[in-house]
C-alpha cells in the first residue's frame, strides 16, 4: 500500500526542512543545508513513487550535506 503525501511531508519536517513557497496543491521545502524538494497533491492522496523517490534523496541530500559541516 503506498504512503500518503502527508506521510511524506511529516518526513521532511522531521528532517529539519521548513515550508518555503506553496502554490496551489505544489509546496517546496527547503533544509538549512541547502537540499530542497517540491511536493503535490493533497494531504490524503496516496503518494506516487517518484515522489517517495524525491523526497529520499532530498533527505539523503541534507544528510550528507550537515556531515560534510565542521
Amino acid at each position: 500500500m503506498p504512503r500518503k503525501v502527508r506521510q511524506l511531508r511529516a518526513d521532511l519536517l522531521r528532517a529539519g526542512f521548513v515550508l518555503v513557497r506553496q502554490v496551489g496543491s505544489h509546496q517546496t521545502w527547503e533544509h538549512p543545508s541547502g537540499a530542497s524538494v517540491t511536493l503535490a497533491g493533497k494531504d490524503g492522496a496516496d503518494a506516487r513513487r517518484y515522489q517517495e523517490r524525491q523526497v529520499a534523496e532530498a533527505l539523503a541530500e541534507a544528510r550528507s550535506r550537515e556531515g560534510g559541516k565542521s
